[in-house]
Parts: C-alpha cells; structure tokens; sequence
C-alpha cells in the first residue's frame, strides 16, 4: 500500500476528525503535533465507550515522568475520555519485562492471532524513525514478537524504550502519520519519496491490508 500523501493547513485537526469518529482498539503515539490532536478530540467527544487506546511506544521511565508518553496522553485526552479503556505500556519495569508484559496484554486482547488495530496515529522523528524503531536497530528486522524493547535509543532523550514491531504496525487497517515543521522535510523524502529502507525506518510502513495517509503541513513536505 503506497501512502497518501496529504499536505494540509492543520494536521492535527485533520486527526481529530478521525479520532472523533474511532471505535474499537485506537494507537496513540507521543509528540507535540498528536497532543494538539488528541487535546481538540477531548473538547469534541466527552463518551468513548466501547474504545481501547494502546500505544505505540513508550519511554523507560514512571507513568507521571515528563518523557512519558502515556502521561502526555494522559494529560491531553485519557483523563477526560470517559468509557474507555487504557492498555498502558509499562516503561517502569523497564525495556524487557515492560516489552513482554505488554504482549500478554495484546494475547489476552486479541489471542495468537496479530493484533488488528483500527486507527494508529503515528509520529516521525527528524532521523525518520517511527514508534521506538530506529534506524538501523536490529529491532527493525523483528518479525516474531509483537512488542520489543530498545535498551539504546538513536536519539533524545536516551533511556531505554518500549514499541510495537513492524509487523504489528503493518497489520493496523487505517495508519495515520502525523509530521510537521521543517526539521521533518528531509526525513518525510526518504521515508515517502524513495525506496525502503532501514535508515529510514518510516520506509518500512506499508500496511499489508489497510490504508497509509500522510498529513504533512508545507515545511514538513519542501523536498517532497
């Protein structure tokens, strides 16, 4: 599946319209563009019965830390969301136990069967990274286990991490990026205009059954 690639005035705005209507299991990933998403969702839609929010990533550290980012989401959108359902990663017990506690969950959920995610909101690093997967780690190549942790990140801040593998993002059937400013414009060519590859791990996005849109604001699309 090639991405649809959107260039949009308000990319957060565009997500809220999709996390508005969500239902089923919902991702939620960290950054400053899906917290001004996930801080307007909260104004509109007060009942989120029958959803489950997951996450794509998480950092090693406590749920109220300032690199958490259950505790962003948790601040923006999950304190107001009444009815729903919260599956948070636990960075706490650091990158190993937190990794497969957070698989028992995901077995406890959806069985043996892959996750089957509805709408994943995803982010972007300058080095094109997504989730916790960055480039070059061999947790790219990760094609048994659904979630893994990463004791050395490739960027800021430098504690250990938590993510989901690429087989458990590709299954998702509606993947949605969030990417904006300028920072962005040279990772968005390499993970959307060339070929894949592991340096640029965005690249390796392409939902085997589902659809890939990207919402960029114009800085984050110049080399495009």
């Amino acid at each position: 599946m090639e991405p649809d690639l959107r260039i949009v005035d308000d990319p957060a705005g565009e997500a809220v319209e999709r996390l508005a209507a969500a239902s089923g299991h919902v991702v939620l990933t960290g950054g400053s563009t899906p917290r001004v998403a996930y801080e307007r969702v909260a104004e509109m839609r007060p009942d989120w019965g029958g959803v489950d929010f997951w996450f794509t990533d998480e950092r090693c550290v406590p749920p109220d830390h300032e690199h958490s980012n259950y505790a962003m989401a948790e601040r923006a959108l999950l304190g107001r969301a009444q009815g729903a359902t919260v599956h948070r990663m636990r960075g706490e017990l650091g990158p190993r136990e937190g990794a497969e506690a957070y698989e028992r969950e995901l077995e406890e959920a959806f069985g043996e069967a892959p996750p089957a995610f509805g709408l994943m909101v995803i982010g972007m690093g300058p080095d094109a990274h997504v989730c916790s997967l960055f480039p070059g780690d061999e947790a790219l190549g990760e094609r048994e286990r659904r979630v893994v942790g990463v004791e050395t990140p490739g960027m800021a801040p430098l504690v250990a991490r938590i993510t989901l593998t690429l087989p458990v993002v590709n299954n998702g059937r509606e993947l949605l990026f969030l990417v904006t400013g300028e920072d962005k414009a040279e990772a968005v060519a390499r993970a959307f205009a060339g070929p894949p590859d592991p340096h640029a791990p965005a690249s390796l996005v392409r939902p085997e059954n589902g659809t890939l849109t990207v919402l960029l604001d114009e800085a984050a699309a110049a080399r495009l």
